[in-house]
């Protein structure tokens, strides 16, 4: 077996061992020696899928603001209006405020849930490796970033050189989200990959790629007419009808990419979990290209825009699952009967197999 860190490999006399429930294994707490191991996983499982969740729930009602014109139905941040915190029904307002009050409030939310995820893998998950623990980091870090950029939004009068990046952290703290729910399932050791090489770099270019997919598609609203407000607010300087043939040429180049990639997939001797993710992200991708066409030629209907949010989300989701299924923290022994496991398999030097490519 494969040289690990003291913190993995070698658990400290202090700490205890972990319990198993279902496929979700914590610790036991000190201080709730009464929570049994079913408990701490229910509350585990509803943490990090809440997160999830609400994750990709931002981005919808952050594509409400925007496509109901509520973007500065509150005038002023973190107050509604100067002295108000709430916002008021009026005629001339309409529910504005509300909607984009609501928004706020999820943020709201999506910082308990960032910091249950937190508390929870550093109380109950720290068997699961110090990058486990740093990677619980980011819904809490990157939900407080995105308060401190939306009040700059709102104080700027929705410019687009900051909505862009405030709707580009969240695909982000999705796909982190994404891979910390899928490392909650998998195992507690080491990670090995049960793919070659190749498939890993050719994994990194198409994550990259899809990135890009996500920052052009953000220039694309940025110049389309859905600013966020009825009133005179600044759009991004491009020929929209130019920024869109280049969105769409970096899906083309994604779905190629990703099809190598299944064909890699299929030439190795492990990988059926990563298949399984390919296809699903396979269907998003046609799924949110067959959106984004038809709204196109649609003239942007706010419903189908929404949608193609929603798409959005569940794509940067799709990339990250793909991604950490490239790899297993289980160990080989740990069922016979399982392809992925058998086939990920540590070499003397510290390294991994190739992962049969041929």
């Amino acid at each position: 077996m494969s040289s690990q860190p003291a913190e993995t490999l070698v658990p400290r006399a202090s700490d205890p061992l972990p319990e198993q429930h279902g496929r979700i294994s914590t610790l036991p707490d000190p201080r709730l020696p009464s929570w049994s191991a079913a408990r701490r996983a229910r509350i585990a499982a509803i943490a990090f899928w809440g997160n999830l969740v609400c994750q990709m729930g931002i981005i919808l009602s952050g594509g409400a603001v925007r496509l109901t014109g509520s973007g500065l139905g509150c005038s002023t941040w973190p107050n509604c209006e100067p002295g108000q915190f709430t916002p008021e029904l009026t005629l001339e307002a309409g529910i504005h405020p509300f909607v984009e009050f609501g928004n706020r409030t999820l943020t709201g939310v999506l910082g308990i849930f960032a910091m249950a995820v937190l508390l929870v893998s550093w109380r109950w998950l720290r068997h699961k490796g110090v990058g486990f623990r740093r990677l619980a980091w980011v819904p809490l870090i990157g939900t407080a970033l995105q308060a401190i950029i939306g009040a700059f939004v709102v104080w700027l009068d929705l410019h687009p050189g900051l909505v862009s990046p405030h709707f580009l952290i969240s695909p982000v703290i999705v796909a982190a989200s994404t891979v910390l729910v899928v490392r909650l399932y998998d195992g507690d050791g080491t990670a090995r990959r049960v793919v070659g090489w190749p498939t890993v770099g050719l994994y990194a270019v198409l994550a990259a790629v899809g990135f890009t997919v996500l920052v052009l598609g953000t220039l694309v609203t940025g110049t389309g007419p859905h600013s966020g407000d009825d009133g005179e607010i600044t759009r991004i300087a491009i020929d929209p009808l130019l920024i869109s043939r280049i969105h769409a040429g970096s899906v083309w180049l994604f779905c190629g990419l990703l099809a190598v990639l299944l064909v890699l997939l299929y030439r190795s001797a492990g990988g059926r979990q990563v298949r399984t993710a390919a296809w699903t992200l396979v269907g998003l991708t046609a799924l949110q290209g067959v959106i984004g066409y038809v709204q196109f030629f649609s003239g942007l209907p706010e419903l189908l825009v929404f949608f193609h949010l929603l798409g959005a989300a569940l794509f940067a989701a799709g990339i990250a699952w793909v991604g950490a299924r490239l790899v297993t923290w289980r160990a080989a022994e740990s069922d016979p009967r399982d392809p992925e496991a058998r086939f990920a398999e540590d070499l003397p030097d510290g390294t991994v197999t190739d992962g049969g490519a041929r």
